[in-house]
């Protein structure tokens, strides 16, 4: 996905596994979430709006 001359900056979570198979990385570009799978960088990416990143870390932390 083309994100212009934008550097992203991926991060983890700090409470990913410390083993580099369960693993998601997010990045912030123009206002939208990005995520993808640590194991598969130059693989498929998914967009989120900001809320709906919100909504998934509230439904993920119960």
């Amino acid at each position: 996905m083309d994100h212009g001359d934008a550097v992203l900056r991926w991060h983890k979570s700090s409470y990913s596994d410390t083993a580099p198979t369960q693993c998601v990385e997010a990045a912030e570009a123009a206002g939208r979430i990005l995520v993808r799978d640590s194991k598969r960088v130059p693989g498929p990416q998914v967009t989120l709006s900001a809320d709906s990143w919100r909504q998934f870390l509230t439904l993920g932390a119960r």
